[in-house]
């Protein structure tokens, strides 16, 4: 009965193995963007805040010593912010759509999209007691339903990480460069 149960198992795993494979790397860019969508992911960085972005990578990073930490801060610091877009924008364009990148600019520049952006560097955490709904403004409730928006936001928020593994990218290219 042994010998049964093994072989039972054993081609359990055989058939099974190729679920378990790793996931295929996923594809690389077939095509550079064109420069209207660089600009797009340009405007979008701007209207983000971007140099805040960089700023909170800088912050999660880990470094050796708290001057070296001290250093890189000094080096972002001293970069322009149109700096960091232009730089950011190429990789940026990549892992958004024109649309999205034109939609989230927009939302971003309107005055509750400012908000969001203040509330998103500038603000510590909030406590919610059980049972507490938030307050969603109007401005809030309206964005919420438009189309565009809201495919634009999932796209922009799915490609958060691999916007921050772009910043820390540059974040270690300016930290290299002589100044």
């Amino acid at each position: 009965m042994k010998p049964v149960v093994q072989a039972a198992l054993g081609l359990t795993l055989v058939f099974t193995a190729p679920a378990f494979a790793a996931a295929p790397a996923p594809a690389a860019p077939t095509a550079a963007p064109s420069p209207a969508h660089v600009k797009a992911a340009q405007d979008l960085l701007a209207a983000m805040q971007a140099e805040k972005l960089m700023r909170g990578v800088a912050a999660r990073s880990r470094y050796q010593s708290e001057a070296q930490r001290q250093a890189v801060s000094a080096r972002l610091e001293k970069t322009p912010p149109t700096e960091i877009y232009r730089r950011l924008a190429a990789p940026v364009a990549q892992l958004v759509s024109v649309d999205t990148a034109t939609e989230m600019t927009r939302f971003y520049t309107t005055s509750y999209g400012k908000q969001v952006i203040h509330k998103k560097y500038n603000s510590g955490t909030e406590i919610m007691m059980p049972g507490m709904k938030p307050v969603v403004p109007p401005e809030e409730k309206k964005e919420r339903k438009r189309a565009a928006y809201v495919k634009a936001s999932k796209e922009l928020a799915d490609a958060e990480l691999a916007i921050e593994r772009e910043a820390f990218k540059l974040l270690q290219e300016i930290n290299k460069e002589k100044r």
